[in-house]
């Protein structure tokens, strides 16, 4: 997370499986990019029921921020 850089996302998530990336995620783009071919074959309504999660975590993370 980061507050108050220029063109940074605010939320970033990366999701790795044996220290390979799978999945990116950030507060700019807001959508969930898979990063494996075979992944890309995933329909989309998986895809967007994961950004709907990741939008969630991204709006909570920011609010524990901010109470912190």
């Amino acid at each position: 997370a980061s507050s108050d850089i220029p063109n940074f996302p605010e939320f970033v998530f990366v999701g790795m499986v044996d220290g390979v990336q799978m999945v990116h995620y950030d507060s700019n783009i807001q959508k969930v990019v898979p990063e494996q071919d075979w992944m890309k074959q995933t329909d989309a309504e998986f895809w967007e029921k994961e950004r709907e999660n990741l939008f969630y975590s991204q709006q909570s993370f920011k609010a524990e921020v901010a109470t912190l």
